[in-house]
Protein backbone atom coordinates (compact mmCIF):
# COMPACT_ATOMS: atom_id res chain seq x y z
CA UNK A 1 0.00 0.00 0.00
CA UNK A 2 1.19 3.77 -0.85
CA UNK A 3 0.40 4.86 2.85
CA UNK A 4 1.14 8.42 2.14
CA UNK A 5 -1.25 8.24 -1.20
CA UNK A 6 -3.77 6.67 1.17
CA UNK A 7 -3.91 8.86 4.17
CA UNK A 8 -4.07 11.42 1.85
CA UNK A 9 -7.01 10.49 -0.39
CA UNK A 10 -8.71 9.89 3.42
CA UNK A 11 -7.90 13.42 4.52
CA UNK A 12 -9.32 15.05 0.95
CA UNK A 13 -12.53 12.84 1.66
CA UNK A 14 -13.54 12.95 5.13
CA UNK A 15 -12.73 16.31 5.43
CA UNK A 16 -15.10 17.23 2.61
CA UNK A 17 -17.84 15.03 4.43
CA UNK A 18 -17.14 17.15 7.48
CA UNK A 19 -17.03 20.71 5.86
CA UNK A 20 -20.65 19.45 4.00
CA UNK A 21 -22.09 18.40 7.20
CA UNK A 22 -22.08 14.67 6.39
CA UNK A 23 -20.03 13.15 9.05
CA UNK A 24 -21.06 10.62 11.20
CA UNK A 25 -21.94 10.66 14.99
CA UNK A 26 -20.56 7.90 17.31
CA UNK A 27 -23.91 7.09 19.84
CA UNK A 28 -21.93 4.26 22.07
CA UNK A 29 -19.08 6.79 23.38
CA UNK A 30 -21.70 7.26 26.16
CA UNK A 31 -23.72 4.32 26.31
CA UNK A 32 -22.73 3.08 30.16
CA UNK A 33 -24.25 -0.66 28.74
CA UNK A 34 -22.26 -1.32 25.89
CA UNK A 35 -20.92 -4.89 26.23
CA UNK A 36 -18.58 -4.78 23.01
CA UNK A 37 -15.22 -6.45 23.87
CA UNK A 38 -12.50 -7.62 22.13
CA UNK A 39 -8.77 -8.73 22.34
CA UNK A 40 -6.25 -6.39 20.43
CA UNK A 41 -2.44 -6.51 20.15
CA UNK A 42 -0.99 -3.46 19.93
CA UNK A 43 1.94 -0.37 20.33
CA UNK A 44 1.89 2.89 22.66
CA UNK A 45 3.42 5.79 21.01
CA UNK A 46 6.45 7.16 23.37
CA UNK A 47 6.00 9.91 25.98
CA UNK A 48 7.52 12.64 23.80
CA UNK A 49 5.16 11.39 21.11
CA UNK A 50 2.07 11.32 22.82
CA UNK A 51 2.94 14.96 25.12
CA UNK A 52 3.15 16.70 21.05
CA UNK A 53 -0.24 15.14 20.10
CA UNK A 54 -1.37 16.88 23.02
CA UNK A 55 -0.39 20.43 21.86
CA UNK A 56 -2.73 19.03 18.51
CA UNK A 57 -5.52 18.06 21.32
CA UNK A 58 -5.38 21.06 22.57
CA UNK A 59 -5.97 23.40 19.78
CA UNK A 60 -8.63 20.82 18.77
CA UNK A 61 -10.43 21.17 22.08
CA UNK A 62 -10.10 24.93 22.00
CA UNK A 63 -12.28 25.25 18.74
CA UNK A 64 -14.64 22.24 20.28
CA UNK A 65 -14.81 20.78 23.77
CA UNK A 66 -18.12 18.42 22.88
CA UNK A 67 -15.96 15.61 21.64
CA UNK A 68 -14.36 12.70 22.48
CA UNK A 69 -10.86 13.18 23.17
CA UNK A 70 -8.38 10.54 23.56
CA UNK A 71 -6.63 10.60 27.06
CA UNK A 72 -2.56 9.98 27.10
CA UNK A 73 -3.56 6.30 28.83
CA UNK A 74 -5.59 5.23 25.72
CA UNK A 75 -3.71 6.78 22.21
CA UNK A 76 -2.39 3.33 20.49
CA UNK A 77 -1.40 1.87 17.37
CA UNK A 78 -3.52 -0.95 16.72
CA UNK A 79 -1.01 -4.08 15.69
CA UNK A 80 -3.50 -6.76 14.90
CA UNK A 81 -7.53 -6.48 15.94
CA UNK A 82 -7.47 -10.45 16.92
CA UNK A 83 -10.80 -10.80 17.74
CA UNK A 84 -13.43 -7.64 16.83
CA UNK A 85 -15.27 -6.18 19.80
CA UNK A 86 -18.62 -7.50 19.87
CA UNK A 87 -21.35 -7.83 22.35
CA UNK A 88 -20.92 -10.10 25.04
CA UNK A 89 -17.05 -11.50 24.58
CA UNK A 90 -15.31 -12.14 27.62
CA UNK A 91 -12.19 -13.70 28.29
CA UNK A 92 -13.05 -16.79 29.70
CA UNK A 93 -14.38 -17.93 26.78
CA UNK A 94 -10.78 -18.33 25.04
CA UNK A 95 -7.34 -19.66 26.40
CA UNK A 96 -5.22 -16.82 26.39
CA UNK A 97 -1.92 -18.63 26.90
CA UNK A 98 -2.83 -19.80 23.46
CA UNK A 99 -2.95 -16.32 21.86
CA UNK A 100 0.29 -15.75 23.63
CA UNK A 101 1.67 -18.63 22.34
CA UNK A 102 1.32 -18.15 18.36
CA UNK A 103 2.14 -14.12 19.02
CA UNK A 104 5.69 -15.18 20.37
CA UNK A 105 5.69 -17.66 16.99
CA UNK A 106 4.92 -14.95 15.64
CA UNK A 107 6.93 -12.32 16.45
CA UNK A 108 10.35 -14.65 15.64
CA UNK A 109 12.97 -12.57 13.69
CA UNK A 110 10.77 -9.32 14.32
CA UNK A 111 13.64 -7.53 16.59
CA UNK A 112 12.62 -3.48 15.78
CA UNK A 113 9.68 -1.92 14.56
CA UNK A 114 10.01 1.83 13.85
CA UNK A 115 7.46 4.66 13.22
CA UNK A 116 7.49 8.18 12.55
CA UNK A 117 4.11 10.19 13.48
CA UNK A 118 3.64 12.96 10.69
CA UNK A 119 0.65 15.10 10.13
CA UNK A 120 -2.66 14.13 10.22
CA UNK A 121 -6.01 12.72 8.40
CA UNK A 122 -9.62 12.24 9.24
CA UNK A 123 -12.84 9.66 8.77
CA UNK A 124 -15.89 10.59 8.47
CA UNK A 125 -16.38 10.29 12.14
CA UNK A 126 -12.71 10.69 13.66
CA UNK A 127 -9.28 12.69 13.44
CA UNK A 128 -6.06 10.69 13.25
CA UNK A 129 -2.55 11.04 13.33
CA UNK A 130 -0.50 9.28 10.52
CA UNK A 131 1.70 7.00 11.68
CA UNK A 132 4.96 5.75 8.69
CA UNK A 133 6.39 2.50 9.74
CA UNK A 134 10.21 3.28 8.53
CA UNK A 135 10.84 -0.28 7.16
CA UNK A 136 8.72 -3.26 6.33
CA UNK A 137 9.07 -5.03 10.16
CA UNK A 138 5.43 -4.05 11.04
CA UNK A 139 3.85 -5.39 7.43
CA UNK A 140 5.98 -8.72 8.50
CA UNK A 141 4.67 -9.19 11.61
CA UNK A 142 1.32 -8.50 10.76
CA UNK A 143 1.57 -11.03 8.02
CA UNK A 144 2.99 -13.80 10.31
CA UNK A 145 0.24 -13.33 12.60
CA UNK A 146 -3.03 -13.34 9.86
CA UNK A 147 -0.85 -16.82 8.88
CA UNK A 148 -0.79 -18.25 11.96
CA UNK A 149 -4.00 -17.19 13.46
CA UNK A 150 -6.01 -18.86 10.32
CA UNK A 151 -3.90 -21.60 10.93
CA UNK A 152 -5.46 -21.87 14.43
CA UNK A 153 -8.59 -22.98 15.63
CA UNK A 154 -8.78 -20.64 18.01
CA UNK A 155 -11.65 -17.76 17.55
CA UNK A 156 -10.14 -14.75 16.03
CA UNK A 157 -12.04 -12.57 13.54
CA UNK A 158 -8.80 -10.91 11.93
CA UNK A 159 -9.32 -8.48 8.86
CA UNK A 160 -13.09 -9.32 9.44
CA UNK A 161 -13.71 -5.77 9.29
CA UNK A 162 -11.24 -4.40 6.99
CA UNK A 163 -7.20 -5.61 6.69
CA UNK A 164 -5.27 -3.69 8.75
CA UNK A 165 -2.70 -1.70 7.05
CA UNK A 166 -2.09 1.76 8.45
CA UNK A 167 -0.32 2.76 12.21
CA UNK A 168 -2.64 5.86 12.93
CA UNK A 169 -3.29 6.41 16.27
CA UNK A 170 -7.25 7.90 16.62
CA UNK A 171 -7.37 11.01 19.16
CA UNK A 172 -10.59 12.35 18.45
CA UNK A 173 -14.48 11.13 17.78
CA UNK A 174 -17.31 12.64 16.57
CA UNK A 175 -20.10 12.33 19.79
CA UNK A 176 -22.07 15.90 19.33
CA UNK A 177 -22.79 17.92 16.24
CA UNK A 178 -19.87 19.86 15.24
CA UNK A 179 -20.08 22.79 16.47
CA UNK A 180 -17.91 24.79 13.99
CA UNK A 181 -16.65 22.13 11.45
CA UNK A 182 -14.23 25.24 9.41
CA UNK A 183 -12.70 25.31 12.54
CA UNK A 184 -12.39 22.33 13.09
CA UNK A 185 -10.36 21.41 9.76
CA UNK A 186 -8.61 24.66 10.07
CA UNK A 187 -6.70 23.15 12.84
CA UNK A 188 -6.28 19.94 11.44
CA UNK A 189 -4.73 21.90 8.10
CA UNK A 190 -2.06 23.35 10.44
CA UNK A 191 -1.28 19.71 11.55
CA UNK A 192 -1.22 18.63 8.22
CA UNK A 193 2.12 17.73 8.03
CA UNK A 194 3.24 18.58 11.60
CA UNK A 195 5.88 16.48 12.54
CA UNK A 196 5.34 14.58 15.96
CA UNK A 197 8.25 12.48 16.09
CA UNK A 198 10.00 9.29 15.48
CA UNK A 199 10.12 6.29 18.02
CA UNK A 200 11.01 2.97 18.27
CA UNK A 201 8.79 0.26 19.45
CA UNK A 202 9.97 -1.44 22.77
CA UNK A 203 7.02 -3.43 23.65
CA UNK A 204 3.66 -4.92 22.07
CA UNK A 205 0.66 -5.19 24.81
CA UNK A 206 -1.88 -8.22 24.21
CA UNK A 207 -5.03 -6.40 25.71
CA UNK A 208 -8.77 -7.23 26.36
CA UNK A 209 -10.51 -3.95 25.43
CA UNK A 210 -13.35 -2.15 24.73
CA UNK A 211 -14.75 -0.15 21.49
CA UNK A 212 -12.66 2.70 22.54
CA UNK A 213 -9.49 0.82 24.16
CA UNK A 214 -10.81 2.68 27.82
CA UNK A 215 -7.96 2.35 30.38
CA UNK A 216 -10.52 1.86 32.98
CA UNK A 217 -11.86 -1.08 30.77
CA UNK A 218 -9.09 -2.61 29.46
CA UNK A 219 -7.12 -6.05 31.01
CA UNK A 220 -3.34 -6.65 30.19
CA UNK A 221 -2.97 -9.92 28.94
CA UNK A 222 0.60 -10.06 28.16
CA UNK A 223 3.57 -7.67 27.10
CA UNK A 224 6.38 -8.79 23.96
CA UNK A 225 9.81 -6.72 24.45
CA UNK A 226 11.68 -6.20 21.31
CA UNK A 227 15.28 -6.71 21.49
Amino acid sequence: MNLPEHYNQLYIKSSEAILSGNYNIDSQINNASDSRFGVTLLIRPSESIKANIQEFIDELQAVDDTQYYYPDSDIHITVMGIISCYEGFALDQISIKDYIEIIQRSLVGIDHIKIDFKGVTASPSAIMVQGFPTDESLTNLRNKLRANFKASALEQSIDSRYEISTAHATIMRFQEKLENPDKLIAVAEKFRDHNFGEFTVDKLELVYNDWYQRAKNTIDLCDFYLR
